[in-house]
């Protein structure tokens, strides 16, 4: 287990949502231990935890809100924090979307580290998964499943276009998240885009932003940052909403043509289901559940 950490100095930064095209000023503030990610819509005077029963709407995006106060494509920027391990802090933000800044997790990562990190007094709770939560839904298959670190197999597929079928397999923590996954940038087919905005999506997107995929490749001019990006950005996504566990995680999360909505229900299955997983608050408890479950020994991973 480690210690509870949070951000030593304020990060500020400036962008545009890329759903509502609307400008949005963010600081991230450092918060005491046990605050977990809080958001601060300022320009309404409200504060929204980062967590399962606060999450609202998962359509293209994760969406947190209470009393019909949102803030939007959240899932960037705690997948961000997930990974650089930063438990506590306070998110002001002014509008109702998190800026996209260039469709990835890269810019987030680059400011946070900048900030430098603060190590607090407690201890941060893990969340392990002691036996396998399912869902399958149309084609599309997602499962956490026990095992001893955090890892994910994720596989896409997108028949009779540039990206066809795609998988990638990685343990998640701070250096292969920024490495391997914080970079993938957000992506869309270029025959989607006219009909997300005319459903007030996308307003913001553009290849600024987004890695647009038409019948030949895609039309952005800067080449991809990876060769699967595709299925690296969806893993950064996963991560995100997973995040909203408050937990660190130990599992194995595995995924076909997964979306936001069916990590949503997964988590929410996980939870109602008290018997798939045990909370370790101490070393001294993590040593006495793991000997008194036997967990150790048969877990996968």
């Amino acid at each position: 287990m480690r210690k509870q950490r949070t951000i030593s100095e304020i990060v500020k930064v400036s962008g545009i949502g890329v759903h509502t095209g609307k400008k949005v000023d963010v600081v991230i503030e450092p918060a005491p231990e046990n605050t977990g990610i809080v958001f601060h819509r300022t320009d309404k005077n409200v504060f929204i935890k980062a967590n399962q029963v606060n999450v609202v709407d998962t359509t293209l995006s994760t969406t947190l809100g209470i009393n019909g106060i949102y803030v939007k494509t959240v899932e960037h920027l705690l997948s961000s924090l997930y990974a650089l391990n930063i438990d506590n802090c306070i998110i002001k933000i002014d509008n109702e979307e998190v800026p996209i800044l260039d469709g990835s997790s890269a810019s987030w990562v680059y400011l946070l580290k900048s900030a430098s990190f603060v190590e607090q007094k407690h201890y941060k709770k893990v969340l392990i998964v002691t036996k396998p939560v399912k869902i399958k839904d149309s084609g599309k298959f997602v499962a956490l499943l026990p095992c001893r670190k955090f890892k994910i197999s994720y596989s896409i597929s997108f028949d009779g276009t540039f990206i066809n079928k795609q998988k990638y397999e990685l343990e998640i923590n701070e250096q292969s998240f920024i490495k391997e996954i914080s970079k993938a940038r957000t992506f869309c087919f270029l025959r989607d885009i006219e009909y997300m905005q005319q459903n007030n999506l996308a307003l913001g997107g553009s290849l600024d932003n987004a890695v647009v995929v038409d019948d030949y490749g895609i039309a952005n001019e800067d080449p991809l940052r990876y060769e699967n990006e595709f299925v690296r950005h969806k893993i950064l996504d996963a991560i995100g909403d997973l995040s909203i566990l408050n937990y660190d995680i130990k599992t194995h999360y595995i995924a076909y043509k997964s979306g936001h909505n069916l990590n949503y229900r997964l988590v929410s299955s996980l939870l109602e289901d008290k018997k798939s997983y045990v909370i370790i608050g101490s070393p001294k408890q993590e040593t006495q559940i793991l000997e008194n479950l036997g967990y150790l020994s048969p877990v996968v991973g």
